[in-house]
């Protein structure tokens, strides 16, 4: 026997407003745990990257440490060893007298040239890695609203069909009540998982980025003083 609540009810008899909140709702859901799919794929893209730190500081010069890091495009860890490389060798084949140099750039000293360049590389990993966020956060705290006024909405046309029926038995209150309350239901069942997702990539970007610094730290003081800084600890 067809039920005569559920899901299926609710849509089946719902109006337009009562559809577009259900639409909404799911496309808040597929959004958010497609945004979690792929940021996760990525986190453990860049954990596995920072692994290969080891091997970069057990090289035994800078070139046989990039190759050590591989030639993947996405690892910011290696894109971080580039930029610190080519900034070192920019200034280091410039002309020596500050004077003389050709670019306003070229004025700055060794450290604060690598420094600057190592910086910009990291803050434009920082901004990639927050891609996407916003959708979880987004999400996280709008879903339950929409499905409140869904809620409201249900609540509102189910009292009017009751007012214009006569009845209000409670057989009669339970049912589109109870229908109206799925729509509260679902909005939680959407913002929940988006914002779990949102606080476990949070820190685990966190885990990362906290890696890249400590190795654009010690990049910096082997591009600048030729030694890394306490290599006990490798």
């Amino acid at each position: 026997m067809e039920t005569q609540f559920g899901l299926a009810h609710v849509w089946s008899q719902g109006d337009w407003v009562t559809r577009a909140v259900a639409v909404i709702l799911l496309v808040m859901s597929l959004a958010s745990w497609l945004v979690i799919a792929i940021k996760a794929l990525d986190l453990r893209q860049h954990r596995a990257h920072a692994r290969q730190c080891q091997a970069f500081w057990h090289a035994p010069h800078l070139d046989a440490g990039l190759q050590a890091l591989h030639g993947d495009a996405s690892n910011p860890f290696r894109q971080l060893a580039l930029a610190g490389r080519n900034a070192a060798q920019h200034l280091k084949s410039a002309d020596p007298a500050p004077a003389t140099r050709p670019h306003l750039h070229d004025r700055l000293d060794v450290s604060d040239w690598v420094t600057r360049e190592l910086r910009n590389s990291i803050d434009e990993f920082t901004a990639k890695l927050q891609g996407g966020m916003a959708v979880l956060a987004s999400v996280g705290s709008t879903a339950p609203f929409v499905g409140l006024f869904g809620t409201v909405w249900g609540i509102y046309h189910a009292l009017l069909g009751i007012g214009a029926a006569g009845q209000a038995t409670i057989d009669k209150v339970a049912g589109p009540i109870g229908e109206a309350l799925i729509m509260t239901a679902l909005g939680l069942a959407v913002a929940i998982p988006a914002v779990l997702g949102y606080n476990a990539l949070v820190r685990g970007n966190k885990g990362v980025l906290h890696q890249l610094n400590r190795f654009g730290h010690d990049l910096h003081a082997l591009l600048v003083t030729g030694a890394r800084v306490n290599p006990q600890g490798v």
